[in-house]
């Protein structure tokens, strides 16, 4: 499984920024065939960082490429600068058992 990591440090209203995503982003990700799943987590007032899960190397660097094309065409009224992007292999992940997920 690989993953793309992108930390917006200076984000206005990320509550609007996660809104478009859920009804921009999300679908274009979902197209991918190796898509794991897309989380964003806010940090403070003006932090976001989104980690998006695929089971290729490919699938992550394509998606990433669509995503930064997607993030200037509909975020640019909310971003200040570049995200900051870590992608890799994961090494290692849990989850907890379905029982308890449930």
């Amino acid at each position: 499984m690989y993953a793309v990591i992108r930390k917006f440090n200076r984000m206005r209203s990320p509550e609007e920024a996660a809104r478009r995503a859920e009804a921009g982003l999300i679908p274009i990700l979902r197209q991918s065939p190796s898509f794991r799943g897309y989380y964003v987590v806010r940090s403070g007032d003006e932090m976001i960082v989104s980690i998006t899960m695929f089971d290729t190397q490919d699938a992550v660097q394509d998606a990433h490429l669509r995503a930064v094309g997607w993030v200037k065409d509909n975020l640019s009224d909310l971003v200040d600068g570049e995200p900051e992007v870590i992608s890799g292999e994961v090494v290692i992940s849990a989850a907890a058992p379905a029982e308890i997920a449930a």
